[in-house]
């Protein structure tokens, strides 16, 4: 599955009375820690010792957990729950005693187009391990001193996120999505203070870092920390080390494929390879995705070294995005079952009205959120209308899907006659 056009699927918030049990959805087991009360920003507080860090899982035991949220995608997974499970053994042994002076940090670059689940990915195994969960769009930051924000703020997000606790923060995951937008392909052009000098910035962020937990521009925040010197309290530890902060980037990189084609036709190679090569797909084609093909679309060198894991995940076809609504835990159904449940509606969706569903979604080139846009469009004279009937059930099928005017009309009918 893919990245869930509005979030989690209880969106809506938790509607139970008056559901029926079958429509409640399944819960995951994990207790994410974002569900976690979050302090005010800008407030450090002294956190408690943190128990020592905690890391048993394998690398199928991730794969098997984001299965269930998360359709296809199979060599995404596979190479995340090692990067994952590589990156957080080492934490758990380092903080047992045992020195790893030469470990390099595995962050991780996705690449792939809009929808596909890359958010998802991330957020569902972060809810796993149980650590603190940031995510970003690059396009927000800019270069320390010009207008934007600062990629410290991440850190500083992820130390919110984790409570104030120190300790769960240094273990967290840090995600940065729309990377590709930091490209600088235009050599010459000026400075460019939200491509290339976000990405200078980024450069020890990470790696080992130590990031002042109030910024210098947040006076509220540094006029507490002032006062709680001056009354004499144990003042906070003021930084917070981002070595054992996993980072994970990605980004659609739009027009990779022509970059990686041209590379392709242009190698010495056997004409046979040169004709295969201008008819691959371009999720195939994405897939075989170079370090010299990400500096050539206007990466820094420097920044992409600092990505050694790399993996590219694939679009989505009629049929993933029919078994996202018909086999994830996260479906989109299951927001539309709660919404009319909360009215005393219950909603039967059929394989064939998902299949169609499916298709409409495929149609428009966005992956599992065009999942949002077809289902909105079907059921919104549904739930205009149906809150207010006596019309207790429906069902959602192809015909339904095709027409949902006449079908609403049929179904108002029908309740009328009874």
């Amino acid at each position: 599955m893919v990245d869930h056009p509005s979030g989690h699927p209880g969106a809506l918030g938790p509607v139970t009375q008056g559901v029926p049990r079958k429509l409640r959805s399944v819960r995951s087991p994990v207790r994410s820690t974002l569900e976690e009360p979050q302090p005010k920003p800008g407030v450090i507080q002294t956190a408690a010792p943190s128990s020592a860090f905690h890391f048993q899982l394998r690398p199928q035991e991730i794969a098997r957990h984001l299965n269930r949220f998360v359709i296809g995608q199979t060599e995404a997974k596979k190479v995340l729950s090692v990067a994952l499970c590589d990156h957080f053994q080492h934490v758990r042994l380092t903080e047992e005693g045992h020195a790893a002076p030469y470990y390099q940090k595995q962050n991780v670059l996705l690449l792939g187009p809009t929808g596909v689940g890359k958010t998802h990915l991330i957020r569902s195994a972060a809810e796993l391990i149980g650590v603190p969960f940031v995510k970003a769009d690059a396009t927000k930051f800019s270069e320390t001193g010009y207008v934007g924000g600062d990629v410290d703020d991440l850190v500083r997000d992820l130390y919110r996120r984790a409570g104030n606790d120190l300790k769960k923060a240094e273990h967290g995951i840090i995600y940065l999505d729309e990377v590709d937008k930091l490209a600088t392909r235009e050599a010459g052009a000026g400075r460019d203070v939200s491509g290339r000098g976000v990405q200078t910035n980024l450069l020890k962020l990470m790696e080992d870092a130590e990031v002042p937990l109030v910024s210098p521009n947040d006076m509220t925040g540094q006029l507490q920390s002032a006062m709680s010197a001056m009354r004499g309290g144990v003042p906070a530890k003021e930084t917070l080390n981002t070595r054992h902060i996993l980072f994970i980037v990605s980004g659609a990189f739009s027009g990779m494929d022509q970059l990686i084609r041209r590379r392709l036709l242009t190698q010495p190679a056997a004409e046979a390879r040169r004709s295969k090569a201008g008819h691959t797909s371009v999720d195939r084609l994405i897939a075989q995705t170079t370090t010299s093909d990400l500096i050539a679309y206007g990466l820094e060198p420097e920044f992409i070294g600092r990505l050694p894991v790399r993996v590219a995940c694939h679009g989505l076809n009629e049929d993933d995005l029919f078994d996202v609504l018909r086999k994830s835990e996260s479906s989109l159904i299951h927001q539309y079952e709660r919404a009319f449940a909360a009215y005393g509606v219950e909603v039967d969706f059929r394989d064939d009205g998902l299949r169609r569903l499916a298709a409409l979604a495929a149609q428009e080139g966005t992956g599992a959120r065009g999942l949002m846009t077809v289902c909105e469009r079907v059921f919104r004279d549904f739930k205009f209308k149906l809150p207010s009937s006596r019309v207790k059930r429906f069902a959602v099928t192809a015909a339904l899907v095709e027409d949902p005017a006449t079908a609403l009309k049929q179904v108002l009918k029908d309740k009328a006659s009874q």
